[in-house]
């Protein structure tokens, strides 16, 4: 008994991440119909970013990276290039987080482990009996041994969706080439950073898609909750 309680001990501890919001600092451009949203704008390119708009699968989204939805307008007259090393997150050590590819999260994410618990004491009862499809087994830790069992159990494990699902797929941001009087948004997604940073920048350079041209930098500072 004594290593199934090591057992669940450890996967306690892993359901203790930390979710991931970026909420606007005081010192940026807020959007009054957005409140987690801020804007910036330079050379014709406008941004528009939010770090609190997933809703989408995995759920858990926010603990295990750090999604960000962004928009981009093209008010100018030079064709944008949109490419994922484009995008960052710097942080207050200076060190920057490099917006991750939707298709690299599965070999970034492979050393997740798959299943938490939440940290809450399970119930023990030393009963034997059938449950339907399962066979016979100890009933003292239910939802351990049987997760899937009954969706109505507020103690089962909740077991990680390989990433990237397909929402994720589909709400990521394209690349390409966005031209002038067009308009592009998507999620970025960058590793997990609650535990390292209190405050980012997203930052986004912008590169001419026919010259390669550096043109400028747009930044939006947040606090990360």
């Amino acid at each position: 008994m004594r290593a199934w309680f090591g057992v669940v001990a450890a996967l306690a501890f892993v359901g203790c991440i930390p979710r991931t919001q970026l909420q606007p600092r005081s010192d940026a451009q807020a959007l009054a119909q957005e409140p987690n949203a801020a804007v910036t704008e330079q050379a014709g390119i406008k941004l528009v970013a939010d770090g609190a708009a997933w809703k989408g699968q995995p759920g858990n989204l926010d603990q295990r990276l750090t999604p960000v939805e962004v928009r981009l307008e093209n008010l100018g007259n030079r064709p944008l290039r949109i490419r994922y090393e484009q995008f960052g997150l710097m942080g207050g050590s200076r060190f920057e987080y490099t917006a991750l590819p939707p298709l690299s999260l599965k070999e970034a994410t492979e050393s997740e482990p798959l299943c938490s618990v939440p940290a809450v004491p399970l119930h023990w009862h030393a009963s034997w009996g059938w449950r339907r499809g399962m066979g016979l087994r100890p009933w003292g830790l239910g939802p351990f041994y049987d997760p899937f069992y009954d969706p109505n159990y507020t103690r089962a494990i909740r077991c990680h969706e390989p990433l990237p699902t397909q929402d994720m797929l589909k709400k990521a941001l394209p690349e390409g080439t966005l031209a002038p009087g067009g308009s592009v948004s998507g999620f970025l997604y960058f590793q997990g950073i609650a535990d390292r940073e209190s405050q980012v920048t997203l930052q986004t350079r912008l590169v001419d898609a026919h010259t390669g041209e550096t043109f400028g930098e747009l930044g939006i500072p947040f606090v990360v909750r």
